[in-house]
């Protein structure tokens, strides 16, 4: 992975469930692949479908992003819509770490002068996000072990490469 992201930027508001609006609970009999073109349909209609027509792109969302949000699934519907990152000013804590060791990279930051139509690069090793649109903006950057997990595109992965939990390999 390189350290910088970058992709348009598709927004969605607060406290967004990802248990209601990434899971096949709520659409029996459907596959991961069906939810992930009509994730977020209930929230804002069609936004899968564009999010698809622009080759995925980053998510900047609202406080809480995944609240209630224990199920890995939610991220791997994520993956399956080619979010590259997604940019809230917080996270529900199970949906966090479920992101984390599935390797789809989240910032904390403030979200209040991104808009819908700007491109953000994202450099997740020195906290900055700027945009298309001239904004730049210091994040705290993720810890190095949490880099090094996405890096290598999840918990499982980093396991299986590194069992002895060397962060600095």
């Amino acid at each position: 992975m390189t350290n910088l992201i970058t992709g348009k930027v598709f927004i969605l508001g607060d406290e967004v469930n990802t248990d209601i609006n990434c899971s096949s609970k709520y659409l029996p009999g459907k596959d991961s692949v069906f939810v992930s073109t009509v994730a977020f349909e209930k929230l804002q209609p069609g936004f899968a479908k564009s999010m698809s027509k622009h080759q995925g792109g980053i998510i900047v969302a609202g406080a809480n992003f995944g609240i209630n949000s224990s199920r890995e699934q939610a991220v791997h519907i994520l993956h399956l819509m080619k979010v590259k990152c997604i940019v809230a000013p917080s996270f529900g804590r199970q949906f966090f770490r479920n992101a984390i060791n599935n390797g789809l990279p989240i910032i904390e930051s403030d979200i209040s002068q991104i808009h819908a139509n700007d491109e953000l690069t994202i450099d997740l090793y020195h906290g900055t996000v700027s945009a298309s649109s001239g904004l730049q903006l210091s994040v705290k950057p993720l810890p190095q072990e949490i880099l090094k997990i996405i890096e290598v595109g999840g918990l499982l992965n980093f396991i299986t490469q590194h069992p002895d939990w060397n962060f600095a390999a």
